[in-house]
Order: structure tokens, then sequence, then C-alpha cells
């Protein structure tokens, strides 16, 4: 099957001039324009506070070309001692100011040239903190999720995964748009700009050491190079696609997806759903709302449960997950349950359920 679209994606992705980047969440900070406004506002103060602290002691400076020192003469001092220029036409000759100089004016110089030497020394090291920070995530990332698409559907699913307990350290975001990883960092994700049919993309989000990737692109045919692209990187990871065609689901199957999503006949259900018993649609948006009132939770099956039917456990089991295959809790085939069984079960959302998925803990009573 050929998808719409599907040879300029291919041609795209043979391209090379493609740019992109890794960007981490940042703690909020001042703008740089407003920072070093506020250090030329302070260098600007030490600057007259020594002016006037030579003015207020005239008299013990010696100016070499009228004797005496106004105020202009004492900014003008301030300027060339502050800035270690020191040209040597006014001096101090009195005890006093000499003093002053010793324990007044050192200090100012010094701090004034902390703060201007400081903004261009932050300046010069922020491309060295950043790539240190950069290598820090590197190799810390371990089992993260790798989502593709941070629209809709990209943000929808990070929200549903975060709140059963996984990390936002453990979220990286993969989407051709800046501003849309912008608006991921700001959320606490880490952020990669780039086309992500791209490998070398996808390797930049670490993608080889993900435990499960979610696409959730805007197109299927998007959807599929994705799919093949992250396939091929990670033979283990767990891949959840969102296509908008259910025809295109089979050849996602084929390209290595795990489960597939038709978002557009899910919503279609839904509405179906909500206009023959509008309760139940209610009941249906609960369950898919991780976090709140009631929630869909897999779990073990404990050793007090060996032996019993699916409706014998304190839980309200829906399906029994037995090797590859999800049987329905009335299923015959089911018969009593087995200790490597997993159950799917509807639970109220609890703190103690918010686990995450890759956990799965037993939830506490």
């Amino acid at each position: 099957m050929k998808l719409p679209g599907q040879d300029a994606i291919a041609r795209q992705a043979d391209e090379h001039l493609v740019t992109h980047r890794v960007k981490l969440p940042r703690k909020l900070v001042e703008h740089p324009i407003r920072q070093v406004a506020k250090r030329l506002s302070l260098a600007l103060v030490v600057l007259v506070a020594t002016a006037f602290i030579v003015c207020a002691d005239s008299d013990g400076y010696s100016d070499n070309s009228d004797g005496s020192v106004d105020l202009l003469d004492a900014f003008y001092y301030a300027t060339v001692t502050l800035s270690t220029t020191g040209y040597g036409d006014i001096t101090p000759v009195g005890d006093a100011a000499r003093l002053t100089n010793i324990f007044l004016i050192t200090p100012l110089r010094v701090l004034f040239l902390i703060i201007l030497v400081g903004t261009t020394l932050e300046a010069l090291t922020e491309r060295t903190r950043e790539e240190w920070r950069l290598n820090r995530w590197r190799s810390a990332l371990r089992d993260h999720t790798v989502v593709v698409g941070f629209g809709t559907k990209g943000r929808s699913a990070i929200q549903t995964v975060c709140a059963t307990g996984l990390r936002k350290e453990q979220v990286v975001v993969v989407d051709p748009s800046g501003k849309a990883i912008e608006a991921a960092t700001a959320h606490g994700y880490a952020g990669v700009i780039g086309d992500a049919t791209r490998s070398d993309v996808l390797n930049r989000a670490e993608v080889f050491r993900a435990k499960q990737v979610i696409i959730a692109t805007q197109r299927d045919d998007t959807a599929v190079l994705v799919t093949l692209t992250a396939r091929q990187l990670n033979r283990g990871a767990k891949i959840v696609v969102a296509v908008r065609e259910e025809e295109n689901a089979p050849l996602l199957k084929q390209s290595g997806a795990d489960a597939v999503i038709t978002s557009a006949s899910a919503a279609g259900r839904l509405l179906g759903l909500s206009v023959l018993s509008p309760a139940a649609g209610m009941v249906m948006e609960d369950l898919i709302s991780q976090g709140s009132g009631l929630d869909l939770v897999e779990r073990p099956v404990i050793k007090a449960e060996v032996g019993r039917k699916p409706r014998e456990t304190s839980d309200l089991v829906v399906s029994v997950l037995r090797g590859h295959r999800v049987l329905g809790y009335d299923d015959p085939a089911v018969g009593e349950l087995e200790l490597t069984d997993r159950l799917i079960t509807i639970v109220r959302a609890t703190p103690a359920t918010h686990v995450a998925p890759d956990a799965r803990p037993l939830p506490r009573d």
C-alpha cells in the first residue's frame, strides 16, 4: 500500500540539511537583557556612590590642572579609578582621602569589576554549561518514553502516562516545530527539534535506549515512517501509534507498532455512545482520563487470587492477559486465574494507584 505523500516524506528523510538540536527544560529565569540591565544599573550605582564619596572629601584630593576637585572631577576620578585606568591627574593627598581609598574605593573597584567581568564570563560559559548539562542528561537517560509529536494527542498521552507516576525527566518530546518544543520544555520535558523520520533525530532522543515510544504525528504516512525508523533503532521498545484512518492500522502493525489507536474512529464511537447514552459516554470519558474518578489499571495476579475466578477477586476485573492473549472476564478459556496472568481492572483513582505502568505494583487498600 502506498500512502499519499510517502514519496515526498522519503525524499525529505534523505536530505541532510535539516537542523535539529536537543533542548532541556530550564528553571524559570529572567530574560538575558533584563539581567544585563540590572547589572549595568548596579555598576552605575557603584560609580555614583564612589563619585559622591570623593566629592564629600574633595579637600583631600589634588587636581594637577587647577588644584581643586569639583563634582565633575569626582565623577571623572570615580570612572578612571573603578576601571583601573588611573591617569594620576587626580590623586588623594590627605590621610582621610587615602584611608577612604583603602577601605571604600578599592572594594567598590573590585565590585565594579566583578559585575562587568561576571556578565562577560557568563555569556562565554553559557555554551559550555549547556553542553555539560546535555552530556549529563544523556548519560543518565535510561528506559525513558519518547513522544513524537507535541500536538493535542501527544500532550494528552504524556499527561495520561505521567498521571500514573512517570517522572517528567523520563519523557523526551520530538517535534519539528520549535514552538512546540519550547512548550514541551516549559512543561518540564526534554525536547528534540527535528524530523522524527530521520534516524539521527531519534538517536538524539536516545530512542535506542527507550522503553516505550508514543507516535502522535499529524499525518498517517509520517507515522508509518517514524514507526519503521523507531523499530529499526530499538527492537524491544513498546511502540504505540495514533492514526487518523483505520485502513492504515494494518500497515502500522506490519511496520512494527505494538498497538495502533485510530483517533477518528475512537472519537466517533465515543460520540455515538454519548448520543445513545450520555451517562455511558461520561463513564467512558472518566475511564480514559487517568488520575481522576475511575481508572483502568493493569496489575499482576497475587498468590491469594490464584485458582479463583475473575469475578471472585476484590477488584472489578474487565479482562485477563494470558501470554499474548487478551481474554474477557467471562471467557470460558480463562477458567481459573494463574500466577503468570495479568488483570485489567477498574479501580477508584487514589494516590496509591498512581504508579508508572512499567512498575505496575498492586494498588494498596
